[in-house]
């Protein structure tokens, strides 16, 4: 793969169940441990509501993950195929989010919180129950999910006859075997299951005990210098030209603006979520020059590790065509610039953050085109 996807390789592991792992996969045979969740549709699934399906199928998988979000048709087409024989499909989502750091979020619009389920589930038009153990990770605990997604099949006794991938590639174009629907088949027949394990692949399961390393990450940004520089007009006019290289988000705000404050601190979440991929952000201050203690106050406040510009002449007029003729009005005003110099997004006003960080994912670089087709709608 090449180097814009070095953090999805880190994330993506391929695990084989050992005995002596910390948190050790549920042994063939055992019974279904029981859970009490919260799902997206606000109720509480329990273990006990699925008494009457001949199998149960629990899939761990989650909203971050590029390989879960490859999956999430799968398991709508997987609960739809087998509902009228008897099959019940259930996804949990298994991690912390006070466990997963931004820049884990580098393949994702949104992190792992019930909340941000529910936008998923909305986005994606997810039919099967989604519910959430981020909180306690106690039935998560009981299962032992390795990675998302990680599938578990029980029979009628909810006795654990198959755990492991849903099949073996997460590029459709590439899958040879289907070992969960093998095991679903042969469980209905009341056939032995010939493949009873199978080692999954996906983003490891963020436990509670990562905490730290997502509170060490926001340490060393939060300790990262701040600065800002005078802007000309030639350099606003250089600035739309993107002669970066990266995939460009330019955000005009002002110190004075409360639409612009609101949103700022997503703009610099964005960044540091896609910082990895060659995303870079430029804010630029549209007050004027000899406010630059203030815009310098606010930026520090913030944390604002991207690079930050202030309007060098009062001429605000003539800085905001050098940038771009057609805009003459107000802040915030935010363009996304693909390393071309193509417009991707332009917004006068407060932005649908949602949108335009799926507007990013959809065009940043990637070896698998199935990524990116993923952002471009249901």
């Amino acid at each position: 793969m090449g180097k814009v996807f070095a953090s999805l390789i880190l994330a993506m592991l391929t695990v084989t169940a050992w005995a002596e792992q910390p948190h050790p996969i549920l042994a063939i045979g055992s019974p279904a441990p029981n859970f009490e969740l919260p799902g997206v549709d606000g109720a509480i699934h329990k273990l006990a509501d699925y008494n009457s399906s001949a199998v149960l199928v629990v899939v761990f998988t989650c909203n971050h993950c590029p390989i879960a979000q490859m999956y999430e048709r799968r398991i709508t087409l997987l609960a739809a195929d087998y509902k009228d024989r008897g099959v019940a499909v259930v996804a949990i989502q298994p991690n912390d989010p006070k466990a997963i750091r931004i820049d884990e979020l580098d393949s994702s619009d949104i992190s792992d919180s019930i909340e941000e389920m529910r936008i998923r589930a909305e986005y994606k038009h997810l039919t099967y129950p989604y519910l959430y153990d981020g909180e306690t990770q106690s039935v998560t605990e009981a299962y032992g999910p390795q990675a998302t997604p990680h599938v578990f099949v029980f029979d009628r006794d909810r006795r654990l006859r198959y755990e492991g991938h849903i099949d073996n590639s997460y590029r459709t174009e590439l899958v040879k075997t289907q070992e969960a629907r093998d095991a679903i088949d042969a469980l209905l027949v009341h056939r032995d299951v010939a493949v009873q394990h199978t080692g999954v692949f996906g983003c490891s399961t963020k436990w509670k005990e990562k905490q730290a390393a997502q509170l060490e990450a926001l340490r060393k940004i939060e300790s990262q210098p701040v600065h800002v520089d005078m802007a000309s007009a030639a350099d606003l006019k250089a600035l739309r030209a993107n002669p970066s290289g990266k995939t460009l988000l330019v955000s005009f705000w002002a110190t004075w603006c409360g639409s612009c404050l609101h949103e700022f601190p997503d703009f610099e979440d964005t960044f540091r979520m896609y910082g990895v991929r060659d995303v870079e952000l430029v804010t630029v201050a549209a007050n004027m020059p000899d406010e630059k203690n203030g815009v310098l106050r606010i930026l520090e406040k913030m944390h604002a590790t991207s690079r930050n510009l202030l309007f060098a002449s009062e001429d605000t007029a003539a800085l905001q065509a050098a940038f771009d003729p057609d805009w003459q009005s107000a802040v915030p005003y935010t363009v996304l610039i693909a390393p071309d110099g193509k417009v991707l997004y332009r917004k006068q006003g407060a932005v649908d953050m949602l949108e335009l960080r799926r507007t990013i994912l959809a065009s940043l670089p990637s070896d698998y085109e199935g990524f990116n087709r993923y952002w471009l709608g249901p």
